[in-house]
């Protein structure tokens, strides 16, 4: 039997290529989706083995998505397909659970391996994917019910923060200043107890906080 993969994203050039290089090693495309709101529902009629899942799509946040298909699919593999090396996404796709991260940029191979490792109901981390979270993933104050308490403003920002955007784009997102958002960044992290905006993500992940 054929591995089954639904792809999800916002780009049909990039859909198109997938479609293809699947089809060229015998991996059937048993869906593709646009949006998030596409890939809940083909998620239930498609029965896919794999998904194969962009972050940074139009209309949805596709870590966002996983954290949705995990609660009711908590046995599916899900890769995630990014154009980011982005340590904040690393860290929020495996605290979600994700099976693994493919750059968009990787060789057919690597792309193609992982996707078949997924299928199997295996790891497709790499250590030094993993190894660049553990640190963020150990944190102990990232472990304890403990409540902190950010202001609303700190809230938002940090929201932007485990999205993976820079203080530049936060304050453009959230019409302020870059002085104030990197003032919200350095209370953030002071008030959570950790050190770089990875561990922050994690910790906004564990607490529920999109």
């Amino acid at each position: 039997m054929a591995t089954r993969v639904l792809i999800v994203d916002d780009h049909e050039v990039v859909r198109v290529g997938l479609k293809q290089t699947f089809k060229e090693c015998g991996i059937e495309v048993c869906g593709e989706a646009a949006t998030a709101t596409e890939a809940l529902k083909l998620v239930e009629s498609s029965n896919p083995d794999v998904v194969l899942l962009d972050i940074r799509m139009e209309g949805g946040d596709g870590l966002n998505t996983l954290g949705r298909i995990k609660l009711d699919h908590q046995e599916l593999p899900i890769l995630l397909f990014s154009a980011y090396d982005n340590p904040t996404y690393v860290a929020r796709a495996v605290a979600l659970g994700a099976a693994g991260y493919v750059v968009k940029d990787a060789s057919r191979e690597r792309l193609i391996d992982c996707v078949e490792t997924a299928a199997r109901g295996e790891s497709a981390w790499t250590r030094e994917e993993l190894r660049r979270v553990t640190g963020a993933l150990a944190t102990p104050r990232l472990a304890g019910d403990i409540e902190v308490p950010l202001t609303q403003r700190e809230s938002e920002v940090l929201r932007q923060m485990a999205l993976g955007l820079t203080n530049k784009e936060i304050a453009k997102a959230l019409g302020i200043s870059y002085e104030t958002v990197k003032e919200h960044v350095q209370h953030i992290l002071r008030k959570i107890g950790v050190s770089d905006r990875t561990q922050a993500a994690v910790w906004a992940v564990r607490k529920n906080l999109f």
